[in-house]
């Protein structure tokens, strides 16, 4: 069975973000296909994909490698983050669909709960779901793109602490929701941006460190058994 060249994109960039790959590191089509249990074919046109969105760069010599960001493009892209995430809520307020705001408000009750319970990793995931629907809901495939790839290159360069106060944070949410119910626009925006500006304090620039390293030790994982 062939794996799409879409899903092996999607394993290869889960592992630079988790750090399988380090960052500078080789990745040789061989070693790739190998570990994924597909052939060199999806693995080459995911590597042109990955170095589009800027998670790998090709250098003479040593072929496809792992990106290292600088702290400056690492900032822009929290940057450009807190640019898109406003402009999605307000476009959200404008287009969500009834199915969207049910979503979204089960999303902030679900997340005031766990955050009344102190149950962090449940938030983490709650607060994940909840700006990618909100996203969806702006009703533009471009935003969402954008926001997507930002999330996962937050992921791979911040460490993100939790929230010293959540049940504040939700708060935060449940507003924003309020907004895009009622259809306006600037106050979505409005609260959407305060809202990534004391989400941005969180952020802490990750090292990279001697334990990243490609383990290419382990077993093939055949993608046809589940791994994509």
């Amino acid at each position: 069975m062939r794996i799409p060249a879409h899903a092996v994109c999607t394993a290869i960039r889960d592992d630079i973000v988790s750090g399988v790959f380090e960052r500078g590191g080789r990745l040789t089509e061989d070693l790739l296909a190998r570990r994924y249990g597909v052939s060199r074919v999806p693995v080459r046109e995911a590597l042109r994909t990955l170095e589009s969105e800027g998670f790998v760069v090709t250098r003479r010599h040593a072929g496809a490698c792992v990106a290292e960001p600088t702290d400056q493009e690492a900032a822009d892209v929290l940057e450009m983050r807190a640019l898109l995430e406003p402009l999605g809520a307000a476009r959200a307020a404008q287009r969500r669909t009834d199915a969207h705001l049910k979503v979204l408000r089960g999303l902030v009750r679900l997340g005031q709960e766990r955050a009344r319970r102190g149950e962090g990793e449940d938030l983490r995931s709650l607060g994940g779901w909840f700006h990618e629907t909100l996203a969806q809901a702006s009703g533009s495939v471009a935003l969402v793109a954008q926001l997507t790839q930002l999330r996962h290159k937050i992921a791979w360069m911040y460490d993100v602490t939790a929230p010293v106060r959540p049940a504040e944070s939700w708060a935060e949410h449940g507003a924003i929701v309020d907004a895009v119910a009622r259809g306006d626009a600037e106050r979505a925006r409005a609260l959407s941006t305060a809202h990534m500006v004391r989400a941005a304090a969180a952020h802490r620039l990750r090292r990279p460190s001697g334990a990243e390293r490609v383990r290419g030790s382990q077993p093939a994982v055949n993608t046809a058994g589940g791994r994509i």
